[in-house]
């Protein structure tokens, strides 16, 4: 039987949004609001900047046009230990999961990570995201 997600999560990862000007962003919020920079990765062509401030990192990156509204963020990511069982389990409940298989991107962290994305009832893209150990 089917387990409700949070039983394959074990906390917020992060949330997404779009950057209009990816090295702006990365000094608003480092220099003005006093988040720390912990990563800046490629994925293809574009960067990609994790931000963080105690629990809450902000994944921005440049290659998508920011919506430059409210409603911004793109995505909330959870941490899942097992992506494999979360997909399966995502499967079982009859999720409306955006991938046909489990998506990678090497680049990012050190090893790389594992994701899939669900949308919810609101068209909000909620990823579920293995950082590769």
């Amino acid at each position: 039987m089917a387990q409700p997600m949070t039983d394959f999560t074990t906390d917020l990862q992060h949330s997404g949004m779009p950057a209009k000007d990816l090295d702006e962003t990365i000094r608003f919020y480092t220099e003005k609001i006093g988040f720390k920079l912990v990563g800046v990765y490629h994925n293809g062509e574009n960067r990609c900047a994790f931000l963080r401030y105690g629990h809450l990192t902000i994944e921005t990156w440049e290659g998508d046009p920011a919506p430059m509204t409210t409603g911004a963020i793109n995505h909330w990511a959870l941490d899942t230990p097992d992506i494999e069982a979360a997909y399966e389990n995502a499967k079982a409940l009859g999720l409306d999961i955006r991938e046909t298989e489990i998506q990678s991107i090497p680049s990012f962290w050190d090893k790389g990570i594992r994701y899939f994305n669900v949308t919810g009832p609101n068209a909000e893209t909620i990823e579920f995201c293995e950082i590769v150990k």
